[in-house]
């Protein structure tokens, strides 16, 4: 079965099937004959129709050009249509191209139609019913087009607002996975790892075969956490599947990166982030990321730039400190889910966060988090 866009390919050549057609059935031997020059004329539009799909606009023009002269040729009969081959084109250029595009090629067309009316075999310009007609043949083109364009943005328009509507279904499914699978699977398997170290803490047998089962069932189940968390993760962010396997040293970079983009958007920054968080895992580094990324992205939209952006990432024995402050109107709108996702991700990474106005009077707004630079549990049991 042939694609529609076969179909209009397939169209664009029936004008040099027809147009043939039109003029054979307008020559009468002894009363009348198309000229040779109309003939070429008449050819050589329907062939620059063909590829008007690669090049509407010049193909309009150079149709336009040639419609000129055949007004100007006395016609007769079916032969007297194929000028108008340059409405259909002007219609095409309208639909597909931008503002100026429409405007030149309409002005063309406009000169053809007028000027072939008024220097034509049998000049009528001026009277009402070849105004009216002139008119006709210009903006009827012009509205068809416009109606088509129209049709054409608002098709791409529900078509995106259809597309956002599922992508938005599809995260609220994935959030509520994730809140299903944190709920029944890691909180019993978190459960298990707490039970397990507390039963070798408490064994009494000093059989070092029982130590290793208990060893092995511990770290079996924390890995197995460990892998939840991570899927818990990329379900809450799919976009992160791969940031969540960056290097330390990367995790610096893309900080800094960040930043980079406070500045260049006019705020003055002032920084102090280390240059190595080897103790973070997966979750963690992506976590200790998007934190600062959804800050910073609330400085930009909220935030005061004439005042200084404070950013502090910095690793202190067990943990790792995120601090960034900025000044003036930096609270983020109500009814924002930014701040409540970061929550989520801290307390996912087993960290904490805090979120509030520095100043009261001032204004001014500060994120503080916390996220352990070894594995935890409470990001589970929570």
């Amino acid at each position: 079965m042939r694609s529609p866009r076969d179909l209009w390919k397939f169209t664009r050549f029936l004008p040099l099937l027809l147009t043939p057609a039109l003029l054979l059935a307008s020559t009468f031997p002894g009363e009348y004959k198309v000229p040779g020059t109309y003939w070429m004329l008449a050819m050589t539009a329907c062939a620059l129709f063909v590829v008007g799909d690669r090049w509407p606009l010049p193909v309009s023009l150079a149709i336009s050009a040639l419609a000129l002269p055949m007004f100007l040729t006395e016609a007769w009969g079916p032969s007297d249509l194929v000028p108008f081959l340059g409405a259909i084109a002007l219609v095409e250029v309208i639909v597909r191209c931008g503002r100026l595009a429409t405007v030149v090629a309409t002005g063309c067309w406009t000169i053809a139609v007028v000027a072939g009316h008024w220097g034509g075999h049998a000049p009528t310009f001026w009277q009402p019913a070849a105004l009216v007609e002139a008119s006709a043949y210009v903006g009827l083109p012009l509205l068809l087009g416009l109606f088509l364009r129209g049709q054409r943005d608002l098709t791409a328009s529900l078509a995106l607002r259809a597309e956002e509507a599922e992508t938005r279904t599809r995260a609220d499914e994935r959030a509520a996975l994730a809140r299903e699978l944190h709920d029944l699977v890691a909180h019993h398997i978190a459960s298990i790892v707490l039970r397990v170290k507390v039963a070798q803490r408490a064994q009494i047998s000093d059989d070092p075969r029982v130590r290793a089962v208990f060893d092995d069932v511990h770290d079996t189940a924390a890995s197995a956490l460990a892998d939840i968390r991570r899927l818990l993760s990329v379900l809450r962010d799919p976009d992160l599947g791969e940031v969540a396997l960056v290097e330390p040293a990367a995790v610096a970079k893309e900080i800094r990166a960040a930043v980079a983009r406070v500045r260049s958007a006019g705020f003055e920054v002032e920084d102090h982030v280390d240059d190595e968080f080897d103790g973070l895992d997966a979750i963690g580094r992506l976590t200790l990321l998007r934190l600062v990324q959804e800050s910073l992205t609330n400085v930009m939209k909220h935030a005061d730039r004439e005042l200084p952006v404070r950013v502090a990432v910095q690793k202190a024995d067990s943990v790792v400190r995120l601090r960034i402050s900025s000044g003036g109107r930096s609270r983020p709108t109500a009814g924002g889910h930014g701040v409540i996702g970061m929550r989520e991700r801290a307390q996912l990474a087993g960290g904490t966060l805090t979120v509030g106005v520095v100043d009261p009077g001032a204004g001014g707004w500060q994120v503080d988090a916390e996220l352990p630079a070894v594995a935890t549990l409470s990001a589970s049991t929570s």
